[in-house]
Parts: structure tokens; sequence; C-alpha cells
């Protein structure tokens, strides 16, 4: 299979973004003080999390990407916007005074994570609203509009502003949080995860039960697709011709943080281009099966996506 190319396409990402920072380490003794091991610090990384991963993810495809989102004012928000703009990503991060960025920081020793420390709060409606007016204005200049909702309040006018996207004619994809899906009525497609997907229907007990759980759930919320991505069951999409399986990549899994940000990245570039369904999840699967295979929020070059295709 040979993909097109993607340099026109346009992408806007919402949603919430946070700083991924990782610290790698020796793990040689257990503490005297308590039964943890102790980490002597070696080195450390940071990358682009959240809504930023995603923007990551389509620019590595080659597509233009604009991102909106909220930071704080503060040195985390300072180096996830350099970090974004060195991902030749076009970002407007909002900053709001009352927040701290988002950060994630993640202590592996030995290639195992042995701890995440999470710094968040959520943000003020006042700079939500500046945002609205930011979306409204960069809708004309894209294809598909991509939300990534990870729950940190980023997202609180998301059913006005997928509105907005649908009344402009855009693919509207939703990365979605909670257990409250209405908020994303008539977007094109969502994307849960397996687990987040049993939050909202319940449990299944086979293949049949899931799809008449999605179908209701598609048809409940105006969507034209409901994608359900379950780790080492691959991926079911279900919309109005059917459902279609895709079994997952057999690689040796490494790391699954952040393959649903470059599930949804790929699919959105896809749609925008202009791909059948399923082609489009055929695509997505294959690049969620190379970035597992990385440690950490990471994303899949074009050229390593092509290579995996052929």
């Amino acid at each position: 299979m040979v993909l097109g190319d993607f340099s026109k396409v346009r992408l806007l990402v919402v949603g919430d973004v946070m700083l991924d920072r990782y610290w790698f380490g020796d793990v040689s003794r257990i503490s005297p003080e308590a039964p943890v091991p102790v980490v002597k610090i070696e080195r450390s990384e940071e990358r682009p999390g959240g809504a930023a991963n995603v923007a990551r993810n389509a620019a590595a495809l080659g597509a233009q990407v604009s991102l909106l989102a909220l930071v704080g004012n503060d040195e985390p928000g300072d180096s996830l916007r350099r970090l974004v703009e060195a991902g030749g990503i076009d970002a407007s991060l909002y900053v709001d005074e009352g927040i701290t960025t988002t950060v994630k920081l993640r202590v592996i020793g030995r290639q195992q994570q042995l701890l995440r420390i999470d710094f968040e709060n959520p943000p003020s409606h006042e700079v939500l609203l500046a945002k609205l007016s930011e979306f409204e204005r960069r809708l004309p200049g894209c294809d598909a509009v991509l939300f990534s909702d990870y729950g940190k309040g980023g997202l609180t006018h998301i059913s006005e502003m997928i509105r907005l996207a649908k009344a402009a004619g855009k693919v509207v994809l939703v990365d979605p949080k909670g257990d409250d899906y209405s908020i994303y009525a008539g977007a094109t497609v969502i994307t849960p995860n397996r687990s987040e997907m049993r939050q909202v229907v319940g449990r299944w007990k086979d293949d049949a039960e899931l799809e008449s759980k999605a179908v209701a759930l598609r048809q409940q919320l105006g969507l034209e697709a409901l994608l359900v991505t379950r780790s080492e069951e691959g991926m079911s999409l279900f919309h109005a011709g059917g459902a279609i399986h895709e079994k997952a990549v057999a690689r040796e899994v490494f790391d699954v943080s952040g393959a649903g940000d470059t599930v949804i990245a790929t699919l959105a570039v896809m749609l925008a281009y202009g791909a059948p369904w399923a082609e489009a999840i055929h695509v997505a699967n294959i690049a969620a099966g190379i970035v597992v295979a990385k440690l950490g929020t990471a994303v899949c070059p074009r050229d390593e996506l092509d290579a995996a295709l052929k």
C-alpha cells in the first residue's frame, strides 16, 4: 500500500496539553527509609504530551498542523511551547495565570516505569472563552478538527466547538474522556479505548454484544462512526456500512502510553486526505503498532509508516 502526499492536509488540534518528563536512572539498592528502590538519575528527557503529542504525530506524517490549548505562565509551559514549535506546529498556547502547566513526570529504572507524578489544576473560564473565539477564527483554514480530551478542563466548550466545526463542513474527530459522551454529539467519529468504552456502555460478553452497544451509542450521539481501540485485540470501527475489525500488529509491546494519540492523529490525516474508513483505520492500526514498540509518548514518522505498509 502506498500513501499519498499529506503536505496539503490541514489539521486543527484542540485540547489538553501537558509536558511529559522522563527521569532515567540506575536502580541498585532498596532505600533504608522505606521498602522502595533508590533511583540514581543519570539523564532526563522532555516530550510534548496530550493534545501536543497528537499534533506532533500528525506533523510527523507531513500534515500542516495548528494547535490550540492552554498552559500556565511557568517553565513547563515555556518548554512545551519550544518543543511544539520545534516540531513544526503552528501553536496558539493561551497562558492562564491561574494554572500550572500539566506535567507528568515518569521515573524510569532498568527500562521499567517505577513511578509517575502528576502536577495539574483546571483552567479559568475567562481564558477558555478567549480560546473559543480563536477557534472560530482558525476554523476556515483547516480540513479537519481533532479534539483531544484528557479531562483537564481545557475543553469546557467542546459541544459548541463541535457544532461550529460541523456547520463549517469539517471532519470532526474526538478522543473522549469521562462517562458523559453526550457532549461529543454530532462529531464525525469518536475513538474511545476499551476501558473508556466500558465506562460508558458497560461490559460485553462477545464481539456481537460490543457491536450492538457501539451501534446504539453511535446512533444516540449522531456520529458517522465509532472506533474502539482494543489493545491486543486490535481495533473495531462501527459505521453505517457495518463493522470493520483490524487485528493488532504483532510486535513486542514496550509502552502503550500515547498510542491512542497516534491512532487519532493518523486517522485524522487519512480522513482529511479523503481516504475511506477501511483504509484510514488500517493505516492508523499500523502506526499504533510502530509507537507501542517505543518508550514513552512517541511519534510514527512517515518513513517508518511507509516501510511498515510495504
